[in-house]
């Protein structure tokens, strides 16, 4: 087995009555993440909380990552996101295991190739 991808999960607290434009902002910034090489594939996911969101973002090392992190590049997407923020927190792990299921999408078959 490969090196594990690296796992980046945020929660973003959004403020009250900012949930679409923050929506439509990540869509519309979000290949300044995914472009990057190391990236795997990046999701968003609203959280029956109101106002939550979290993001997922994998990468194929946590070195390559913190090289993201630390970049003007990440710099720039952060600060278009920021006005919509009340708060907010981030997790980092290696992912261990991955089993696709029978409805699996392309994505994640390329997940799986890349490991």
């Amino acid at each position: 087995m490969g090196e594990a991808a690296f796992r980046v999960m945020l929660r973003m607290q959004i403020k009250p009555g900012a949930e679409d434009d923050f929506e439509r902002v990540w869509l519309e910034i979000g290949d300044s993440v995914t472009s990057h090489p190391a990236n795997l594939g990046q999701w968003l996911s609203r959280a029956e909380e109101e106002g939550v969101y979290y993001i997922v973002s994998d990468w194929v090392s946590e070195p390559l990552f913190r090289e993201f992190e630390t970049s003007e590049r990440h710099l720039e997407h952060r600060q278009k996101l920021h006005p919509f923020r009340s708060g907010g927190s981030m997790s980092t792990m290696s992912v261990v295991a991955y089993l696709p299921g029978a409805a699996s999408t392309e994505s994640h078959r390329d997940w799986e190739r890349a490991r």
